[in-house]
């Protein structure tokens, strides 16, 4: 097991400021009750440029900052009760987003541009099926769902960020060679193809 160096530690902390802004960027704007971010941005970027485990471990961080009261979830929220939010699917997807997208960068001995669209897009597919799959079972189970709530109508939400998300989704993927080749610098990566 790797050692994790002062740098590591800084990186994994800014990842985790980011999130915090990231969700609360845009906090006026809300569709069905789901907040309009940039957080699924943020946690696909911690995953295409610290990798697989840094980028989860930033999540975790971001994550157990938030649970622990800190407003650094949308709308300034944080504490425990957030665990009860039809919404916290997505904050737990961002662990997963983050490792997902950094062991596909890792996988290859040289990534592409090619391999890191694919880990941002296949990273952005899983943080909508897990936090919108969290939310309906949520609505149903312990949440105030709106009448007439169904599985659909939870997907049909998810249609207002979604622009946003593949267009984020897109940047990430194109802007993070020429980071990932400035941080593979610091750390003994493999260079970009």
């Amino acid at each position: 097991m790797r050692k994790m160096k002062t740098i590591d530690l800084v990186y994994a902390g800014m990842f985790a400021a980011l999130m915090a802004v990231g969700a609360n960027i845009a906090q006026f704007l809300v569709v069905g009750g789901i907040p309009i971010t940039l957080q699924t941005f943020f946690a696909i970027l911690a995953g295409l440029l610290l990798g697989s485990r840094l980028g989860s471990i930033s999540m975790i961080v971001y994550t157990l900052v938030g649970l622990a009261g800190a407003p650094v979830f949308a709308q300034f929220t944080g504490g425990p009760g957030v665990l009860f939010k039809p919404t916290f699917g997505f904050i737990l997807s961002y662990i997963l987003v983050a490792y997902v997208a950094g062991k596909i960068v890792e996988s290859k001995s040289r990534p592409t541009v090619i391999t890191f669209m694919i880990a941002s897009f296949t990273a952005f597919i899983l943080n909508y099926v897990l936090g919108t799959n969290y939310m309906y079972y949520a609505y149903k189970f312990w949440a105030d769902a709106p009448e007439g709530f169904t599985y659909g109508m939870a997907w049909l939400w998810m249609l207002a960020p979604l622009p946003k998300d593949i267009l984020l989704s897109v940047v990430a993927a194109l802007l993070s060679p020429r980071i990932y080749a400035a941080v593979s610098k610091t750390s003994k990566r493999p260079q970009v193809a």
